[in-house]
């Protein structure tokens, strides 16, 4: 599939007068795909009932007679104020129990049913209007779900559906839901929690102290399943009047709500891609890697949602916002390094996207986001980003297609154990996302390829190496699953650590068949209280006692195991630190008969088919591997030759 360029416009925006002119210059740019129409309910309906297409007819000629195709976006992430006086209890209310406000975007509850009401009647009429259009190419649901700390509400609508939510989970006999069977599955014979009647359960919040963790995943479950519903209804909608493929633009570092159910409904799966805000804003890095990467972006956390993305796409994504200058909402928001708008452009091709958008076409000089770079300045004056873009889309043109192939290695990913570790992280500042991310960095330092999979794969048979940390719940299956593989396997820690319901199981975990090891305490250490291993490294954060007759792969100084295994199977009951986790996946690699490399901080690899792409997040030239990368730099390598790309 061609790999193309694109950029988000919002003619609402800007005069009718210099429409034609700005699609001309996006078609000399290179650019294919031009997204619109997501934040423009007010303009398409300014009161109930009272739609307003003409000037959308308009702009998505003017597009497509430039030749460009249109990703249309539903309007839906901002509702217009005359929405809020027929529904004044459509917002999402916070654990505060504090109603969000009008004046800004996202501001509703996924449970209202009246807003989900008239969300239904203005797609159903964008589509009726649109679905054939030969210019709308492509469609976008919503926008950025979950962004601004929104998938979880406290509303009254949030507690009804709640409540029939469990109805269906505890079904008891009858419709009328078992009351007993969710005492029992939740422990609620705790604290004298017991409920008789579904209607009595409340919302986990404003509770005198914290509540059962049990009720707090459920809610967690029911809200991520409110995100999936309200996707859905749209998607059903468009299928009906359109044969074109749908997609939805994910975030960085979002996981209150499960992305592959989401995906599941959808053609494409897309994320906003934002490398220097991203940063310092959720990377986690110390200060020293925030300043050292200050104008590049985290060598690893773009490519890491890049194979996230992949998967949950299942094959097909894209990136619908990529920065191209400063952002602003961020702690800092610095320039990029010259050249590394290009090279986060190669390195999402290098991962399978089929298109890279740029945010935004024109930097607006008014509202939130005036401080947000484009491709232009608010005078149409080019804006530096603007050069790279049509270095890329020249490069495009004259370079193969990149290949995708299966990876050797497997990271399996479950929102769910996210929602677990935030419902009981055991220690400050610990969660699923950083594990994973640790775990992923290990891996990527060590010049390997990989990609994630949902933990309701079973089918393992194409793998070498998988690695499946902090997975809290582990069904059977899954468990079957990795045990029955012939692929070396890396588990822990907290693997299978809670059933379903959030209850420590017995026997005690992991409880996997051929591994020999229980964990019978844990702790979480203060981040001033590392352990030494006996190889190098340490341990911090969070340790488990392990127990059992697994061999012993790693132990600390006073000889206390932390990685044990049998056979293909290895568990890890700790947080290692880069150099020991790096020590730990090298050893897997080996065993698993994968190459790795030494990288250089900074240095990252993506293998693709017959050639391989170097990058060089530094902000200096790196020499490696007989290869000297300059700074900003990429490379693409084919059976021994090197092409710089220029």
């Amino acid at each position: 599939m061609k790999r193309t360029l694109g950029t988000c416009y919002y003619p609402e925006h800007w005069p009718r007068e210099i429409w034609q002119e700005d699609a001309r210059r996006m078609a000399d740019l290179g650019l294919t795909w031009v997204r619109i129409g997501e934040f423009a309910w007010s303009r398409l309906e300014p009161s109930q009932g009272n739609y307003q297409f003409g000037w959308l007819d308009d702009a998505i000629a003017v597009l497509g007679n430039a030749g460009l195709k249109v990703v249309l976006g539903t309007p839906t992430a901002t509702p217009p104020r005359w929405m809020l006086d027929l529904h004044p209890d459509m917002l999402a209310v916070d654990e505060e129990g504090r109603a969000r406000k009008f004046g800004s975007r996202r501001h509703y509850c996924f449970s209202h049913e009246g807003y989900k009401a008239e969300c239904a009647k203005i797609v159903t009429a964008m589509a009726e209007r649109y679905g054939t259009n030969p210019h709308v190419a492509a469609w976008q649901t919503d926008n950025e779900y979950g962004c601004h700390d929104t998938t979880i509400s406290y509303s009254d609508a949030a507690r009804i559906a709640f409540q029939d939510w469990l109805r269906a989970r505890y079904p008891g006999a009858g419709n009328a839901g078992d009351i007993v069977e969710l005492n029992k599955a939740w422990g609620n014979v705790f604290w004298s929690m017991d409920y008789d009647g579904f209607e009595q359960v409340d919302l986990p919040n404003l509770t005198v102290t914290e509540p059962n963790p049990s009720h707090s995943l459920a809610f967690r479950r029911f809200s991520s399943d409110q995100v999936v519903a309200f996707n859905r209804l749209q998607v059903d909608i468009l299928r009906a009047h359109t044969n074109a493929p749908i997609a939805h633009n994910y975030m960085g570092r979002i996981t209150d709500f499960d992305h592959f159910a989401v995906g599941a409904d959808l053609d494409i799966a897309s994320w906003d891609s934002y490398p220097l805000g991203f940063l310092e804003d959720r990377v986690g890095a110390d200060e020293a890697w925030q300043r050292r990467f200050a104008r590049q972006g985290d060598p690893d956390f773009q490519a890491l949602h890049h194979d996230l993305y992949r998967a949950v796409g299942q094959g097909r994504w894209w990136v619908m916002e990529q920065q191209p200058g400063p952002v602003n909402w961020a702690p800092y928001n610095p320039t990029p390094l010259p050249g590394m708008v290009r090279l986060w452009s190669w390195e999402a091709f290098a991962h399978g996207a089929e298109a890279v958008c740029f945010f935004r076409w024109r930097q607006a000089p008014f509202a939130q986001e005036q401080m947000h770079a484009g491709l232009l300045r608010p005078d149409s004056v080019d804006a530096p980003g603007l050069d790279e873009a049509r270095q890329v889309a020249a490069e495009l043109a004259d370079a193969p297609e990149v290949a995708q192939v299966q990876a050797a290695v497997a990271l399996v990913f479950d929102y769910d154990a996210d929602f677990a570790w935030t419902v009981q992280p055991h220690g400050r500042g610990l969660s699923y996302f950083g594990l994973v991310f640790d775990w992923y960095k290990a891996l990527r330092s060590l010049g390997v390829s990989l990609d994630i999979v949902p933990a309701s794969r079973r089918d393992f048979s194409a793998y070498r190496l998988i690695v499946a940390p902090g997975l809290m719940h582990m069904d059977d299956g899954l468990k079957e699953a990795l045990t029955s593989s012939e692929a070396q396997v890396l588990l822990g820690p907290r693997s299978a650590a809670r059933d379903q319901d959030m209850a420590i199981p017995v026997p005690l975990p992991p409880n996997i068949n051929g591994l020999a090891v229980t964990v019978a305490q844990v702790e979480s250490l203060r981040p001033d209280m590392p352990v030494a291993l006996s190889g190098g490294g340490y341990l911090h954060l969070y340790r488990e006692v392990l127990e059992g007759s697994a061999e012993t792969l790693e132990q600390t100084t006073d000889g206390a195991p932390v990685v044990v295994g049998n056979g293909h199977l290895s568990y890890i009951g700790a947080w290692l630190d880069h150099d020991a986790l790096r020590r730990v996946v090298s050893r897997a690699c080996e065993a698993a008969r994968i190459d790795t490399l030494e990288l250089p901080d900074g240095v990252r690899v993506r293998d693709c088919g017959s050639e391989r792409f170097w990058f060089n997040y530094n902000a200096e030239p790196v020499s490696v591997g007989g290869l000297t990368l300059d700074a900003a730099g990429v490379l693409r390598q084919t059976f021994g030759k090197v092409a710089k790309m220029r």
